[in-house]
């Protein structure tokens, strides 16, 4: 359900959450320390930014930081900024277009909770709770 590119945008924002103190990282320095291909960062990094959940700067001194704290970002939120929609079905998407089964279909409401399911979890997720600095709010020993 999540692929690469998304397991992989979550490490560079977290990288970028540890190193925010530094202001603006280049996009090497988070290939080399979460070992990824340049490559693979730079076709992630853009789809972060046109998001607002990045800035970025270029030239001498440039590179990208996060737009607010990291207990203001939800895994739910970077994960669709990468991967679009997480709707385990194409039914269910944002973009899709009226099913004709819809009115018979004996597993829409089983797709339906499993997308609500999902949705709610990740969203549950803060970009902090994932650094460590904030422990989840709901946490029982």
């Amino acid at each position: 359900m999540i692929t690469t590119r998304g397991r992989y945008a979550l490490r560079v924002m977290i990288d970028l959450a540890e190193h925010r103190s530094a202001g603006y990282v280049p996009m090497k320095e988070i290939a080399a320390r979460q070992e990824i291909s340049l490559k693979y960062v730079e076709r992630i990094v853009p789809s972060l930014t046109k998001a607002k959940l990045l800035e970025g700067v270029h030239g001498k001194g440039g590179g990208y930081k996060l737009t607010k704290a990291p207990s203001d970002y939800t895994v739910g939120e970077i994960l669709r900024a990468t991967e679009g929609d997480l709707a385990p079905v194409s039914c269910l998407t944002h973009s899709a277009q009226p099913c004709p089964r819809t009115c018979e279909c004996k597993t829409l409401g089983m797709w339906k909770k499993y997308n609500d399911l999902t949705n709610e979890f990740f969203d549950s997720i803060s970009l902090a709770d994932l650094l460590g600095t904030e422990p989840p709010s709901d946490y029982v020993i």
